[in-house]
């Protein structure tokens, strides 16, 4: 998996007879090839930034609230998830931490935050990371405010730090980096509104008052994240020298620009509702901008406003709510936040919990998948949320489906986006092979199918001559599952052919070939997995890893037969015949 291997941009001349002409420089004109969609989301990528690898703690569960009050209350609900062995990797400190400061005084109040420093330390020790909520609007009237003002660093009129003048960009970082990132040691970063809010830049001047707000408001996202990202990227000893691991990190924003995903950038669809209806339409924003060739995406699970205090006991809440998050395990973040609610799952009662737990560990199996696709988006130009018509352009009913997705290239996520039913259809495209169902292990043909429906998951399918990588057992975050023995799932029917990726997950020494691969090749005519020799090394690599095969196909009788093999692998090609 390497730049090589990623679809190349293809442009051809248009000739006299071409209807749709696209002018460019020197009179001749062009017409942009990219062949499928995903040559077409990589030569965009190709022209506006590829995509870092996010750490892998990123792909774990994201716990957030509106919001956490004081660090005896994040470090004391962290200790509970871990006392309820619920697995979480990051805890998210939203906004109004900052107190008697002001907005965004980029401080903690002591009077409830005490010692931020070790609250995040603590947090490290329970092997979990902080998020905290940073905003590019200041209050003017703090101490870190006046000094934007003298300076005339803010846009004029507004409380918006003016990103676009680069003097000002590099002030708000040097407090950014000197207030909360080299003293606390914090993690990830929530740049929260940068739309801005209140469509502030209308009738306002930036950049010394050169340009017109108006203009330039939707860039506003992309150069406060770019300050940002790249700011953490330049981070460097006190001798000046270039540190030799610098920590990857996440930036979450409700507001993106093309080209914002070289910064290391999520987005998510904002302060929404949580009706059945609005459920829907997050799963098409999501695919949309999926396909706009920003891959990290997510959603506030349970949606951001909910009913008040009877979300804890309103039976149809909460199912509204264990759909949203169901989906969310196939989503590329997978995130609960919500309006002046505590919303750990033990407040919804056992019912909740029990099934958010399934949710939570049914993820955290599946990271060796999600990992290896990561890379694939990093280092391949890949798209992990996949409209069907990525995979099935051919197919007029997979296009005609709004809410059916690829997870990955190898499963089939049918979100249930209604109350109460009994059953579900899902239509499952042409493959060969056919398909399995991802939890039964029941096999499946193409074209509409029916499935009982199940409180504790929805339904997902996997096409024939996947190899899917598991981790096994429990694991509380992320390195832990990625750790972990694995299970290699072969589903029978075609041949097949996977690559694991696995690096430290944890710093960008992967950008230098600090990365292993090994190849997963299913041959289906003489059901043999053959995995390959492991290419590549990085530091912490584990040499030896203990592996349960476990082969799915379909037997005379109609149904699924199960086999299981166990081997040890220690990096040289292995031939597991069954």
């Amino acid at each position: 998996m390497t730049k090589e291997d990623a679809p190349k941009v293809y442009f051809r001349k248009v000739d006299e007879t071409t209807t749709f002409r696209s002018p460019v420089s020197n009179g001749i004109d062009y017409t942009f090839f990219a062949g499928t969609a995903d040559e077409m989301i990589a030569s965009y990528r190709e022209a506006t930034g590829e995509v870092p690898m996010l750490p892998a703690w990123a792909l774990g569960y994201i716990h957030c609230r509106e919001r956490f009050h004081s660090q005896k209350e994040i470090l004391e609900t962290a200790s509970e998830f871990r006392r309820k062995k619920l697995p979480v990797d990051l805890m998210v400190q939203d906004w109004q931490y900052w107190g008697k400061y002001g907005w965004n005084a980029m401080r903690f109040d002591e009077t409830d935050y005490p010692a931020p420093r070790e609250m995040t330390d603590s947090l490290h020790r329970m092997g979990m990371r902080l998020m905290l909520s940073v905003w590019s609007k200041v209050d003017q009237n703090s101490v870190l405010g006046k000094r934007l003002a003298d300076k005339s660093y803010y846009i004029p009129g507004t409380p918006w730090v003016d990103f676009f003048n680069p003097e000002a960009a590099s002030f708000y970082w040097k407090n950014f980096r000197d207030s909360l990132v080299l003293p606390i040691g914090i993690d990830a970063w929530w740049l929260d509104a940068t739309e801005p809010e209140n469509d502030d830049l209308v009738g306002r001047r930036v950049n010394h008052s050169t340009f017109p707000g108006e203009v330039f408001r939707n860039v506003y996202p992309l150069v406060v994240n770019k300050t940002i990202y790249e700011g953490l990227r330049g981070l460097s000893t006190d001798e000046g020298k270039q540190r030799d691991s610098i920590s990857r990190t996440i930036l979450l924003t409700r507001n993106g620009f093309p080209g914002i995903q070289r910064y290391g950038v999520a987005t998510w669809s904002g302060d929404v509702g949580n009706d059945w209806d609005t459920f829907r339409r997050q799963i098409v924003a999501g695919l949309g901008i999926s396909v706009c060739g920003l891959p990290w995406w997510t959603y506030d699970a349970g949606g951001f406003f909910r009913p008040g205090d009877a979300q804890y006991t309103d039976a149809h809440f909460q199912e509204r709510f264990s759909r949203w998050l169901q989906t969310s395990v196939f989503l590329p973040l997978m995130r609960v936040h919500g309006y002046m609610t505590n919303t750990e799952f033990w407040n919804y009662g056992d019912k909740v919990t029990d099934m958010a737990r399934k949710s939570l560990e049914l993820r955290y199996r599946l990271l060796p998948y999600i990992y290896s696709e990561a890379a694939w988006v990093s280092l391949g130009n890949g798209t992990m949320l996949r409209p069907l018509m990525m995979d099935f352009p051919q197919d007029t009913q997979a296009l005609s489906l709004k809410y059916q997705y690829m997870f990955g290239r190898s499963l089939l996520v049918s979100p249930i986006v209604e109350e109460g039913p009994v059953v579900w259809k899902t239509y499952l495209p042409a493959v060969q092979g056919g398909w399995y169902d991802f939890h039964d292990n029941q096999y499946m043909s193409t074209g509409w199918v029916q499935t009982s429906v199940s409180p504790d998951y929805i339904p997902v399918f996997v096409k024939a001559g996947t190899v899917l990588p598991l981790s096994s057992g429990y694991a509380e975050n992320a390195q832990k599952a990625l750790k972990s023995d694995l299970e290699i799932r072969v589903y029978a029917g075609t041949d097949g052919t996977y690559q694991l990726y696995e690096d430290e997950g944890t710093d960008y020494n992967y950008q230098k070939g600090g990365y292993s691969c090994i190849r997963l090749f299913w041959d289906d005519a003489h059901s043999i997995l053959i995995i390959g020799k492991r290419s590549g090394q990085y530091e912490g690599m584990e040499p030896v890893r203990n592996l349960k095969i476990v082969k799915i196909a379909l037997s005379s009788d109609g149904k699924s037969n199960v086999t299981e093999k166990s081997v040890v692998y220690k990096g040289e090609e292995l031939k597991i015949a069954f």
